[in-house]
């Protein structure tokens, strides 16, 4: 069966010392080529933290860790597109 174009929006929010929080229609291929049927899920929470234990998921870990970010979105014109 061949895949379905489909043309809803894809966000991605970077939450303050949390997870990417992805909403709409994604593909996600591990560093193997691995696909990862997201289809029943409206959005994903992925890891930033790195200590998940359902990596590339988000497990709430970094709440107990005190995990914090250093790095922030930045815009367009701040790296150089």
């Amino acid at each position: 069966m061949a895949e379905q174009e489909t043309h809803e929006a894809v966000t991605i929010k970077i939450n303050d010392n949390g997870p990417f929080l992805v909403r709409g229609p994604v593909r996600l291929l591990d560093a193997d080529g691995n696909q990862h049927d997201l289809s029943s899920r409206k959005s994903v929470a992925l890891c930033r933290c790195g200590a998940s234990t359902t990596k590339p998921f988000c497990d709430g870990t970094h709440s107990k860790l005190g995990f914090q970010a250093a790095e922030r979105a930045v815009r367009e014109a701040e790296f150089g597109q």
